[in-house]
């Protein structure tokens, strides 16, 4: 254990909860870096054949899709890192937290040429909300984060985590240009450790391991190619579940596995449209997978979730759900995932599920809001001012755009929108006094 930061938080808790008959299931959560929808050779939805990459091989995620369940529809809380980690571990979206961005003063830089100003993001994780860390650790759990945190400088103990790497950005540990493969095969290592000491200890534990993006090495070095970058974070699966089942936790020990966001560009996300920075779901739409004791093995939900549905699903499945925090915006998956053909309904706080992503970013058209209820998804554009809506059950890809012929739905669900965000107090782009067409047209 001489890796693990926070050593001596740890030992001490040795002894301290004597095994049960029934102990709470262990928790293990992997977060992949900017992984599109079909960005892996396991199909995400069972019946669409484009929904798995034609070219790249990841062996471990088509196991965890064998002996788990895939959802079709799974969704990162925002197209970009820091607001979906914040949701992930939190349960409330980047837009009631406020922390709706990566940070300020690049991309999103407001000038005369934008038609609206865009709001100043949060960008460190405030320590008066909730995290699952905390929220286990009230129920004897061990937890560890291990790999990306970019959620601020404060470190992860403050946040209820055991052991960490500490609070890391891009740059891993060693803040380099390039962390990767050391840290994606340092950060299993010392994942394959805590679960390890855990054991020991005789208690329940919670890890999450969170991949760095493969940045461009220094001096202007290339980036490893698709397939390599995806053998480097299935290899680490791999390892986790050779792991687990050595350690004799598959019985106990349930496995997340999702990314933060699609991929950059149209590559990695097709056949759906868009890509990181963008509310089309190619930004959005990403793999989602469980396995674990009771999960139906083989099983592909249609049922639409998102990472703010981790905390009260673990906290359901730990035991823990009646000391969840209020203001939840997540439900929990726990009988959808041990009764798939039930089709248990996932119950949220409201029936509408929202992105509000209020920031230009490459290229993504300007700052804009999505709500999805049912098939139907809006996309509501701050701005062109523009309202498109879309059938994701026809067309998944965004192509046609049917607010002209549908402005009853779209205006109710856009009714539904703007009542949502002035719920969570959400922080909108404002109208940019220096804006004015001859502006536009020049910058152009």
């Amino acid at each position: 254990m001489k890796h693990l930061r926070l050593l001596p938080l740890l030992w001490p808790l040795a002894g301290l909860a004597a095994p049960t008959a029934e102990p709470p299931p262990n928790f293990i959560v992997i977060l992949a870096e900017a992984q599109g929808w079909a960005n892996t050779s396991a199909p995400m939805d069972a019946a669409d054949p484009a929904s798995r990459s034609p070219h790249l091989k990841t062996p471990a995620i088509e196991r965890l899709a064998r002996e788990g369940m895939r959802f079709a529809r799974g969704y990162a809380a925002s197209p970009r890192c820091t607001p979906s980690r914040a949701a992930l571990l939190i349960g409330k979206t980047p837009g009631a937290l406020h922390m709706t961005y990566v940070g300020v003063g690049r991309r999103d830089q407001s000038t005369a040429e934008q038609p609206v100003l865009t709001p100043t993001p949060l960008l460190e994780l405030p320590t008066e909300e909730t995290t699952i860390a905390e929220l286990l650790k009230d129920g004897s759990y061990l937890t560890a984060h291990f790999g990306k945190w970019h959620l601020g400088r404060v470190d992860p103990a403050r946040h209820g985590f055991d052991a960490s790497d500490g609070p890391t950005n891009n740059g891993g540990p060693d803040n380099v240009a390039a962390p990767n493969p050391k840290q994606a095969e340092g950060m299993t290592d010392r994942g394959i450790e805590f679960m390890e000491h855990a054991i020991q200890t005789g208690r329940p534990f919670y890890l999450q391991l969170s991949h760095y993006p493969d940045q461009e090495t220094k001096g202007g070095g290339k980036r490893r190619d698709p397939q390599s970058e995806s053998d480097l974070v299935d290899r680490t699966v791999a390892r986790l579940l050779e792991a687990v089942d050595r350690l004799g936790l598959a019985g106990r020990t349930y496995i997340f596995y999702t990314a933060d966001h699609g991929a950059q560009g149209h590559h990695g996300n097709e056949p759906l449209s868009g890509g990181k920075g963008s509310l089309t779901e190619g930004g959005l739409r990403v793999p989602f997978l469980v396995r674990g004791p009771g999960v139906a093995a083989g099983a592909c939900a249609h049922t639409p979730v998102t990472a703010c549905d981790l905390l009260p699903t673990l906290a359901e499945l730990a035991g823990t759900h009646g000391r969840t925090p209020p203001g939840l915006e997540g439900g929990s998956l726990a009988a959808l995932l041990h009764d798939p053909e039930a089709l248990a309904p996932v119950h949220r706080a409201r029936e509408e599920i929202v992105f509000h992503f209020p920031h230009y970013d490459l290229g993504n058209g300007g700052p804009a809001s999505a709500l999805l209820l049912g098939p139907l998804k809006l996309i509501r554009n701050y701005a062109t001012g523009s309202r498109r809506l879309y059938d994701l059950e026809q067309d998944a890809a965004e192509n046609r755009d049917l607010a002209p012929e549908r402005k009853t739905e779209t205006a109710v669900l856009d009714a539904k929108l703007s009542t949502y965000l002035a719920s969570i107090h959400a922080e909108l782009p404002r109208p940019n006094p220096a804006f004015t067409t001859e502006n536009a047209i020049n910058h152009k």
